[in-house]
């Protein structure tokens, strides 16, 4: 073989030029092969001298891929994958597929061969095998690749319903584990790798679909997919690290809504940024996760263009589609459930970076305050003239005018105890009738979470609210003495909780629907506004900041929140008799006397 002085590694062997090199020292007694010594497939010198700097820089590749699995060796093995890692794992496996259909049909899809190639009689084999190689090399058509596709998807899903796995898909799994961006040293006796190869199946089945929409001329991109490598034992991955967030904050403060939510939203988080170790995250990955969210829908899962793809790839279909997306407070408070975690994990680890999500909330002009209107004095007053408060046909048909004035019923109740308490819809709902306490002639409610059912929004929402005097004088007591003689434990049993978990769920749509036709429904006013009401109603009576906070169960700031019980239930009471709404003539739903619940 001639040596070449253009390139150390381009050699002659008769009328072809090869490559060939050494096997460096550091990897000479465990690489596979004494040299890399390969045609080029070319006996033109100018080609050759291109090409062989091509191979050069690929030989070098695997020398390096080499080096790399040697110290991969030296690692502990994983014995499990997590389920994220195997989804992510077979999310990059469907790109891969789509990827090399998309190098096949750059290629273009070929027609076969039909040129003689002559062959002189001493050309010596190595040469004749060259010049088969490069002169013989055929594409398959078009049809031939559609009838291989076809026939892959049936034999796959064949064996994916009756959970079969052949040697391919194991010998798959092996593979992949193996490339970069993935990098899993996995012992082979895993459970994990049965699983693996089970999901590559099914990803591999996504592809030839994928494809197959391809064939007809569908515009099918190909997702771009990174996955970090398995983590050192130190540094924690973010699946596992979520894992004691969510536990963590179970125990102490979460609700099931709040736990759900925090759930599903980091969940997502991993979808589109991988499960990475914690130290490997950062300010790109808080980026994406926001670019997916300003495309995506509220709601997105609920249309059937998008309900069954995964996030990332719903929120770019939703945008091809003209959909229109969340709003910017949406993409905020979905922001802040998986910044939050990043703050927890500040605390709890060393490895932590900076907070991705810092400071990509998206600017929102409008003041927190006015997210939520108060009433109006007009409103307020149609909403309590409205047939629920002056007689409707029947509960089912409160909309009606008629006799009926369902005192006895939750939906009379609620929101005129809202009106005189501040009080959350949720924290009336879910009163027991134990809850309405008499101390030191005072009556009040006692907003608390002593039961199973009973929420509380964080720990200053429990309070005592002493009972205004109006509400005495509509009946509220002589409700609760009703309820307690008829042995009921709640004091509204009739509003049923929602599937979420909360009181307030179904009773936000009913009052959503009686604003409406009341007719004084608008997009900044809700069952909250009477939150704001009671605000407004307590400044201008003159009621302090600090008894009006005490009374909704607003956190105390400063020094006067760390120390002491707050406010004496005889201040409260004394403040809460000045409360009053001005113009609001509430006279016609005080009973007569001796009169019963339900008119």
């Amino acid at each position: 073989m001639e040596k070449m002085p253009v390139h150390p590694r381009l050699y002659r062997r008769g009328a072809v030029y090869y490559h060939r090199a050494a096997i460096p020292v550091d990897i000479a007694d465990t690489y596979p092969k004494t040299e890399e010594t390969f045609s080029l497939r070319t006996s033109d010198h100018r080609e050759a001298v291109k090409r062989v700097r091509v191979a050069a820089a690929e030989v070098d590749r695997r020398f390096d891929e080499h080096r790399r699995r040697l110290a991969q060796a030296k690692e502990p093995m994983v014995e499990e994958l997590s389920d994220l890692t195997i989804k992510q794992i077979g999310r990059m496996y469907y790109a891969y597929r789509l990827e090399e259909d998309e190098e096949v049909r750059l290629r273009g899809f070929g027609e076969k061969p039909k040129e003689t190639i002559f062959i002189p009689p001493d050309m010596p084999l190595e040469d004749i095998n060259a010049l088969v190689a490069g002169r013989l090399e055929r594409r398959d058509t078009f049809e031939e690749r559609t009838a291989v596709v076809v026939e892959a998807e049936e034999d796959t899903r064949h064996n994916y319903a009756r959970g079969k796995l052949d040697s391919f898909y194991m010998d798959e799994a092996l593979e992949v584990l193996k490339w970069n961006g993935v990098d899993i040293r996995l012992n082979p006796n895993s459970p994990s790798l049965r699983k693996l190869a089970r999901e590559l199946q099914a990803a591999a089945i996504k592809a030839y679909k994928a494809i197959q929409e391809r064939n007809t001329g569908e515009v099918i991109e190909t997702p771009r997919i990174a996955l970090a490598p398995i983590a050192p034992a130190a540094v924690p991955l973010l699946s596992q690290a979520l894992k004691e967030w969510i536990a963590e904050k179970s125990r102490t403060s979460w609700v099931d809504k709040t736990k759900y939510e925090h759930e599903v939203w980091t969940a997502h988080f991993l979808t589109i940024a991988g499960d990475k170790p914690i130290s490997a995250y950062g300010k790109a990955d808080g980026r994406a996760f926001k670019a997916m969210l300003m495309k995506l829908p509220a709601n997105w899962n609920k249309f059937d263009a998008l309900r069954k793809l995964p996030i990332d790839q719903a929120a770019e279909r939703a945008a091809e589609l003209g959909m229109p997306s969340m709003s910017d407070r949406n993409v905020n408070k979905l922001l802040g459930f998986v910044g939050s975690f990043w703050r927890w994990a500040a605390k709890n680890y060393d490895e932590c970076p900076p907070n991705p999500f810092l400071g990509l909330d998206i600017t929102i002009k409008q003041l927190a305050r006015d997210e939520r209107d108060p009433f109006t004095q007009d409103e307020l007053q149609a909403m309590f003239s409205s047939p629920i408060f002056t007689g409707c046909k029947s509960l089912s048909h409160w909309k009606e005018p008629g006799q009926l004035v369902p005192r006895d019923a939750g939906i009379f109740w609620v929101p005129l105890i809202s009106l005189f308490t501040g009080a959350r819809a949720g924290e009336v709902i879910q009163l027991y009738v134990d809850d309405v306490r008499l101390e030191d002639g005072v009556h009040y409610l006692d907003i608390n979470r002593d039961g199973e059912d009973k929420r509380l929004k964080n720990a200053s929402s429990r309070r005592r609210i002493p009972i205004n005097e109006t509400l005495v004088a509509i009946g509220l007591l002589d409700h609760v003495e009703v309820r307690r003689k008829q042995g009921e434990r709640r004091l509204f049993p009739d509003l049923e909780m929602g599937a979420d978990g909360y009181y307030s769920s179904p009773f936000s749509k009913h009052f959503s629907r009686f604003l409406d036709s009341v007719g004084i429904k608008r997009r900044t006013n809700a069952f909250h506004s009477f939150r704001h009401s009671f605000e407004d109603a307590c400044r201008n009576t003159g009621i302090p900041d600090g008894v009006m906070d005490a009374l909704q169960g607003h956190s105390q700031q400063g020094m006067k929140g760390r120390y002491g019980k707050g406010y004496a239930l005889k201040v409260l009471a004394e403040e809460m008799g000045k409360l009053r709404y001005d113009g609001l003539d509430l006279s016609h739903l005080v009973p007569p006397k001796d009169s019963g619940e339900t008119s």
